[in-house]
């Protein structure tokens, strides 16, 4: 039906029932015999009580609400409109001095709240039940995690939102008090041990977990429960990411990896990091990349007078500068195109900008790629760190942060050994500078470009299989924003020359991950989606390390933050090293790896070619 037509119709009706209500008021004062004088006193002037009802109720917006949506907000609008309306016949009636007892304006106006407000409600209720019975067997069946305000509001949402295609029929609470209640129309119909058991039984095909007071362990301990069943996992965020308290069916998200880990949210010491970022001009170096394009959204919030984004894929450059300045209205932002590897553009970069603070995160970083691709490597991560380090030294910059990776201790491939080449070029450079250079070395980050989160996901969604190289293997891993956070706060602490060690919690096997991913995806694992071991690729580990052996560890202030000590300061060493690497580079058929492990005593490379002894000279 036409909508102008609906809204001419609901005027006539509600033209016919605020009349009704005066003739029912009467009867109902009078006893069914209203006196002749009455009516005629109303007759003379009912066009006009209308007329200022019908006025009201438009400025009150009762035409133009949907009221198969309706709730107890409408409701109130409904009632708040009709005293209005009837306090304006009211004052109309005194000004013109008709005589009609007052007690007929409050019957009438209690009429009024009856017929008027009814009318929509039970169009609401019609069209909801006709809705609910015509798509009932094609919805989804979902039960909703926690019978609490928020619970209840979603409870709402789903039925208001025709399009999800989904009711809810069950809900799961531990408040035993509530067990055998109905919220909304839903049945609580259990605790959260009970999940499994009510989930087979009412067929659920969703589960939401609606607690938003809930922390991570808490969290991670329903997802746990829920993961026995084969219902796809959706939940609502914290309540510190809720805006106003208020429920909404787009906050819903599909339950991630991090909801796993039941890692609870970190702590910063904020002023600390605000005095080391307040005013000042921070580069970034692979600024588009996962890691990097995390900084810059973290460093913003912190006031810098400027941040320069330096990378040399433009089309995540652009990316990040379109997202930084739709949040940011008066953004001082730069944005270059430059490789860490080419020395002169480094230093024209440094010396034009003159940065009070750099954060390297430019790196090649996948194992495999650089397995056999290892002068590229060494050229972008070593030289490129080392061109870094030494123009931040010459150019006069305050501090210089090397964002490390935990595959630089005891390295197994060329990627860690050239990252545990990095830091030892900070480490030496800063014995001898007036620049502090620090590093921060943590493990994988969940859902960076490249990492196993994302290929499983693709892998899930191409309906398998998803592939591991091994069984056993295992890895740490925290988010990009906690990761993010963490650097800049072992930044503010870093007074030169250490190596800050985040806590990246307990390591996680990676066929758990590829298991979880495809449960939360609504399959079952190696029936639905085969998992396959392809075998451990070149230089893999079955595990990862944060710390070497001779590097001890203390802790700091931070409770997610350790320090380990100094190894290798001989800056002069250093540069006869990268005189060496830098002649092996430029070999047509120089032994990378072999040179390498000659440099990074940790690295232990086993293969039989060996590179001429005047390489090594």
């Amino acid at each position: 039906m036409p909508k102008n037509l609906k809204m001419v119709m609901l005027m006539v009706m509600d033209i016919i029932l605020i009349n009704l209500s005066y003739y029912f008021s009467g009867i109902l004062r009078f006893d069914t015999n209203i006196p002749q004088e009455i009516l005629d006193v109303y007759f003379k002037h009912f066009i006009l009580i209308t007329v200022i009802k019908i006025i009201v109720f438009i400025a009150g917006r009762m035409y133009t609400n949907l009221w198969r949506y309706a709730s107890i907000n409408e409701l109130t609008q409904i009632i708040l409109t009709i005293l209005t309306a009837n306090v304006m016949v009211l004052a109309y009636a005194t000004f013109a001095q008709i005589f009609i007892p007052r007690t007929l304006y409050v019957i009438a106006t209690a009429l009024d709240i009856l017929f008027v407000g009814g009318i929509r409600m039970m169009y609401r209720t019609v069209t909801a039940k006709t809705t609910k019975y015509r798509d009932w067997g094609e919805k989804k069946r979902v039960m909703i995690v926690g019978a609490g305000d928020a619970g209840a509001m979603l409870i709402k949402e789903i039925n208001n939102h025709s399009q999800l295609k989904s009711k809810t029929v069950a809900l799961i609470d531990d408040d035993f008090k509530k067990l055998g209640l109905r919220i909304n129309g839903v049945p609580v119909m259990g605790n959260k041990e009970d999940i499994p058991e009510v989930a087979r039984k009412m067929k659920i095909d969703e589960i939401v977990i609606a607690i938003p007071s809930a922390n991570k362990q808490e969290v991670q301990e329903i997802v746990e429960i829920c993961k026995k069943t084969r219902a796809r996992l959706k939940i609502l965020p914290g309540m510190y990411e809720i805006i106003g308290g208020k429920v909404s069916i787009s906050q819903i998200r599909d339950v991630e990896i991090e909801d796993l880990l039941g890692r609870e949210q970190i702590k910063l010491n904020t002023d600390e990091i605000r005095n080391f970022i307040k005013y000042k001009k921070i580069l970034v170096t692979g600024g588009g990349g996962s890691i990097g394009s995390e900084l810059c959204r973290q460093i913003l919030k912190y006031q810098p007078s400027e941040l320069i984004i330096l990378d040399i894929y433009e089309n995540s450059a652009y990316d990040l500068q379109n997202e930084l300045k739709r949040k940011y209205e008066d953004l001082n932002l730069k944005v270059i195109i430059a490789s860490v590897r080419d020395r002169e553009r480094v230093e024209e970069v440094l010396s034009e900008i003159r940065p009070d603070i750099v954060f390297h995160a430019a790196a090649h970083k996948h194992v495999p790629l650089m397995e056999d691709n290892p002068k590229e490597a060494i050229k972008n991560n070593v030289f490129g760190t080392l061109n870094m380090a030494q123009m931040s030294d010459k150019y006069g910059v305050e501090k210089f942060v090397l964002i490390s990776t935990d595959k630089a201790v005891n390295p197994t491939n060329i990627m860690g050994a050239s990252k545990r080449l990095c830091e030892m070029v900070v480490q030496s450079i800063d014995r001898v500078s007036k620049t502090e250079f620090a590093a921060v070395r943590f493990g994988n980050v969940l859902g960076s470009n490249g990492s196993v989160i994302p290929l499983f996901k693709k892998q899930i969604e191409a309906g398998g299989p998803v592939t591991l190289t091994h069984p056993d293997i295992i890895r740490y891993f925290m988010s990009i924003p906690e990761a993010a956070q963490l650097v800049l706060q072992a930044g503010a602490m870093a007074k030169g020359g250490e190596i800050f060690i985040l806590d990246m919690g307990e390591p996680v096997k990676i066929i758990d991950l590829a298991t979880d991913l495809i449960r939360l995806s609504g399959f079952e694992p190696y029936t639905e989606i085969p998992i396959e071991i392809t075998g451990l690729r070149p230089g893999e580990k079955l595990y990862e390390e944060l710390l070497l052996d001779e590097e001890g560890i203390s802790n700091t202030v931070h409770s997610k933050i350790f320090v380990g000590k100094p190894i290798f300061t001989d800056y002069g060493k250093l540069l006869e090293h990268m005189e060496t690497l830098q002649r092996a580079v430029a070999g047509k058929n120089a032994n990378i790896k072999y040179v390498m492990s000659k440099i990074v005593k940790t690295y232990k490379v086993y293969e039989d070619t060996k590179v001429k002894d005047e390489i090594l000279n």
